[in-house]
């Protein structure tokens, strides 16, 4: 007698569904990325703290000495830290706005004649000149966020029409001014060194 091959049933696989393992594999191995990308953004230096801000004077470190009352006693303030001037002053930046009317042309002045700037001559830092005042904008808030304070200058360049531009100082040594210049270029700002006019 013949037997009849084509009637087996195969033997039920063991080992579960392929999907499922690729799910669980895929999510192991993001998880692990994950950690790897946060254990080397945590022992990376931070961008964002300038090495000047992380490296706190010694009389800003220490807290106040207490104050004593008239019963002897000392009035500690509550939180036991020692008040301060405040880290950031974005407002005050970016709403020192000069009255800027472009109706109203720049004061025309005959050029001085070129000679060597002097050592205490005030330099500025010109980040950038734009037609359109709402770019001069976003390049000073931009600059608030990095922590540099700019001013916005509204000239009239003849043929050109008018241009605002956006500059930082004045700075009184060389030494200021590329201190600046170089934290601009490291958060991709490229600045001029230019003259007071």
């Amino acid at each position: 007698m013949s037997r009849n091959a084509g009637n087996k049933s195969a033997p039920p696989r063991k080992g579960g569904s392929p999907l499922l393992t690729g799910i669980l594999v895929g999510m192991v191995i993001g998880v692990g990325l994950a950690a790897g990308l946060a254990w080397y953004l945590m022992k990376s230096p931070s961008p964002f703290v300038q090495k000047e801000q992380a490296k706190l004077p010694q009389e800003e470190v220490r807290p106040a000495a207490p104050a004593v009352n008239a019963a002897g006693t000392s009035a500690a303030p509550a939180s036991g830290v020692a008040e301060a001037k405040p880290r950031f002053e974005f407002y005050k930046v970016l709403t020192d706005k000069q009255d800027a009317s472009p109706g109203k042309p720049a004061a025309s002045k005959t050029p001085a004649p070129e000679s060597k700037p002097a050592a205490s001559e005030p330099q500025f830092l010109q980040a950038g000149a734009f037609a359109n005042a709402d770019d001069a904008e976003k390049l000073k808030a931009r600059l608030a966020f990095l922590g540099v304070e700019a001013d916005i200058q509204v000239a009239t360049i003849p043929d050109k029409g008018v241009w605002h531009r956006v500059r930082l100082g004045p700075y009184k040594s060389a030494e200021e001014l590329n201190r600046v210049q170089i934290l601009l270029k490291q958060n991709g700002v490229a600045a001029t060194p230019v003259r007071a006019q």
